[in-house]
C-alpha cells in the first residue's frame, strides 16, 4: 500500500460565501477553480480556491451553511491552515500588502526554523502564510498567472497544518501508527509531524492542549482536512486498512472532482483521504475556471433546483485585468 503523498485540501465554514471570494481572490490571490454545491447539503455552497490549476495540495475550500453560528476556538480542533509562498522575501511583500488591505496580522515569527506570519480573516478563520526557503519536500503548486499578486510573492499551496488536541498521546499513535507519520521536532507543547516527502507540503503540527475547553464548529473554523493518495485503487487500499484496524469510516465517496474516504480519527477532528484526480479542469476550460456554476453529473438534473436554493455570486475574472489590485 502507497503511503499519504501530504496534505490535499482544508476545508472550511464561511459566514458569507461573498465575502469569502473577495477575501481569497482579491486579497490572497488564490484562484477560484471550482464553484459548486455541498453534495450532502445543495443549498449550500462549495468554493475551491486554489493554484493556477488546481493541483491537489493547493486548496483551500469552503462551506456557506445557512444559518450556522459562530464557531469557537479552542482545544480538539484543526485551528489554523498555513499557505506556503516561495521565500523569506515573500513575507515581507504580504507584511506589507496586508498593512495596505488592513487585513489582522501578527508580524513574521519563527516556527520549526521556518518563517511564518499569522492572520485571521473577517471569520476570525485563522491562517499562516510560511516561507518555503531552503524548504524541501512535497513539491509546490504553480502561482496564479496574471493574479492579483504578483508570481514570485503568490500562494504556492498548503503548508502545514495546526491542530489543537487535549489526548495528545492517543492522537499521536493515531498519527504514527495509522498514517505513518513521523514525529521529526517538538518545542514546549508543540509537536512536529511529517508524513511522506515530508516538507511544509507534508507536515502536522500538533499542539497539546488540556487547558483550553473543546472548539466548537461553526463559521470561522475548519470542518476537516484531506490528505493524498495516488487514486481510487490506493483509495481502496486504505479502506482495507481501516476496516482490518477497526477504525469507523465512511467508505469511498465519489466527489466527481476526486474519490474520497472520511474517518473520524480524535475529538473534534475528521480526516479525508482524497485522490489526486481527476481534478478540476474536466468540465471547465482552464482560462474560466471557477466562473460558472460547476455540478457533478449526478446532479446536473437538479440544476434548476439548485439554481433557485443558490443566490447568484459573479465569479467573473476572465475579462477583468487582475494586475490592478496589486
Amino acid at each position: 500500500m502507497e503511503g499519504l503523498k501530504g496534505i490535499h485540501h482544508v476545508t472550511a465554514i464561511t459566514s458569507s460565501a461573498e465575502k469569502n471570494y473577495e477575501f481569497f481572490t482579491y486579497v490572497l490571490g488564490m484562484r477560484l477553480v471550482k464553484k459548486t454545491v455541498n453534495q450532502d447539503d445543495i443549498q449550500t455552497y462549495h468554493l475551491f480556491f486554489a493554484d493556477d490549476e488546481g493541483n491537489p495540495g493547493t486548496d483551500m475550500t469552503f462551506f456557506d451553511f445557512p444559518g450556522i453560528p459562530k464557531g469557537q476556538h479552542g482545544t480538539n480542533e484543526i485551528y489554523r491552515t498555513a499557505f506556503r509562498v516561495p521565500s523569506d522575501e515573500a513575507l515581507t511583500y504580504w507584511e506589507d500588502r496586508f498593512e495596505r488591505m488592513e487585513v489582522k496580522h501578527f508580524g513574521v515569527e519563527e516556527q520549526f526554523g521556518k518563517k511564518v506570519i499569522n492572520f485571521v480573516d473577517f471569520d476570525e478563520q485563522q491562517y499562516q502564510l510560511i516561507s518555503d526557503e531552503n524548504n524541501i519536500g512535497v513539491k509546490a503548486g504553480k502561482p496564479w498567472q496574471g493574479g492579483p499578486v504578483p508570481e514570485e510573492f503568490a500562494i504556492v499551496g498548503l503548508g502545514p497544518l495546526h491542530i489543537r488536541i487535549a489526548d495528545f498521546d492517543n492522537f499521536k499513535q493515531v498519527l504514527e501508527k495509522v498514517y505513518v507519520f513521523t514525529e521529526i521536532d517538538h518545542k514546549d507543547s508543540n509537536h512536529l509531524f511529517e508524513v511522506g516527502e515530508g516538507g511544509n507540503g507534508a507536515q502536522i503540527i500538533v499542539e497539546h492542549n488540556k487547558l483550553l475547553p473543546s472548539g466548537s464548529q461553526g463559521y470561522g473554523t475548519v470542518h476537516h482536512a484531506a490528505f493524498r493518495v495516488s487514486d481510487e485503487q490506493q483509495l481502496k487500499n486504505w479502506l482495507n486498512r481501516y476496516e482490518q484496524i477497526g477504525l469507523p469510516n465512511s467508505g469511498v465517496v465519489d466527489r466527481f472532482f476526486f474519490q474520497s474516504l472520511y474517518a473520524r480519527v480524535g475529538a473534534g477532528i475528521l480526516f479525508e483521504l482524497a485522490t489526486d484526480g481527476p481534478g478540476f479542469m474536466g468540465d471547465e476550460p482552464y482560462e474560466t475556471l471557477g466562473e460558472s456554476l460547476s455540478l457533478p453529473p449526478f446532479l446536473e438534473e437538479q440544476r434548476e433546483q439548485i439554481e433557485k436554493k443558490v443566490r447568484a455570486i459573479d465569479t467573473v475574472r476572465s475579462t477583468k485585468d487582475l494586475t490592478q489590485y496589486r
